[in-house]
């Protein structure tokens, strides 16, 4: 099965609340979410990227919400369609962002010509929040996907400290995908130190 059908497959199981298909058919005519980057140099920098860090992060997050001390130790559950949501579609801002560009780059003595992302960003509204905008055009967000949308980032968005420190104890589900996005940004398609 390949990363979109996967994608389709969680999103049509998990999240059934109204407004759900009509989001899913934007995503796949109106955006180029499946096919886009999720970063111009960083983690996912290629076709695709933003698709697979999605996946990712869905997985980091089920893992985490099932296994960790933190949640267990402190009484946190999420519902399946709130992971859902909030691990699949974290990162939609990123839709219709990049576009590619050519520049000549030397290989083996040769100068050659290759593609790279650069960012066109026609809905200047942040990152976070761009996404809980962008969602909530199709289907209400509970409060606490929202906030768990808006600070997935933690503490390396713009965002004052204190103000994500608080959305972070708040709203558990935003410190759990926060965990998550990081866990799959730097330890599965980064390139740790080890």
């Amino acid at each position: 099965m390949n990363n979109r059908d996967k994608f389709i497959e969680i999103y049509k199981s998990c999240i059934t609340r109204e407004g759900a298909d009509k989001f899913l058919q934007y995503l796949c005519e109106k955006t180029d979410f499946f096919e886009a980057p999720a970063s111009t140099r960083f983690h996912g920098a290629y076709e695709g990227g933003l698709l697979e860090h999605s996946l990712n992060v869905y997985e980091c997050l089920c893992d985490f919400v099932k296994h960790s001390r933190f949640c267990q130790k402190h009484g946190f559950s999420f519902d399946e369609e709130s992971l859902a949501i909030a691990a699949l579609l974290h990162d939609v801002c990123k839709t219709n962002f990049y576009k590619t560009e050519m520049r000549n780059v030397k290989k083996n003595g040769v100068w050659e010509s290759v593609p790279y992302y650069t960012i066109e960003d026609n809905l200047p509204y942040g990152h976070g929040e761009k996404s809980v905008y962008i969602i909530s055009g199709f289907m209400r967000l509970t409060r606490d996907e929202a906030f768990a949308i808006r600070y997935h980032m933690g503490f390396s968005g713009t965002e004052e400290a204190n103000q994500v420190g608080r959305a972070l104890e708040m709203f558990p589900l935003a410190f759990a995908l926060c965990m998550a996005d990081m866990e799959a940004s730097y330890y599965i398609e980064g390139s740790p130190v080890k």
